[in-house]
């Protein structure tokens, strides 16, 4: 049997920037990426703690060092700069090996996005 768990999770990220004139995606600092092990073009699961707003989009790679969260297109008018979100990805695994799998964690710097 194959069941979805938490694969990567950027906790409470600082949004950037809402760029509502972008084809849609999220931008995030590739430090941020490689911190998560995540990858341009995944699939990832927003969730705006300052308004509540839940929703899918895909990653874009943003300048590494930049500690850029842009959302695009229109998943910008989900969010506004200065919100906090949290950012997860899933993966599908076996049940075994699901129950000893330890996603990626990372808590960034609300001040600046950066991986601590």
């Amino acid at each position: 049997m194959m069941i979805e768990v938490l694969k990567s999770k950027i906790h409470c990220a600082r949004v950037t920037e809402a760029n509502l004139n972008y084809m849609g995606s999220i931008t995030i600092d590739e430090d941020l990426l490689d911190a998560a092990r995540m990858i341009p073009g995944e699939k990832v699961y927003i969730a705006d703690n300052n308004n509540g707003e839940r929703f899918e989009t895909y990653i874009i790679k943003g300048e590494r060092g930049s500690g850029k969260i842009c959302l695009n297109g229109a998943a910008a008018r989900k969010v506004q700069p200065d919100d906090i979100i949290i950012i997860m990805s899933f993966a599908l695994m076996d049940f075994e090996e699901a129950k000893t799998y330890q996603p990626a964690l990372v808590f960034p710097d609300p001040a600046t996005n950066r991986v601590p």
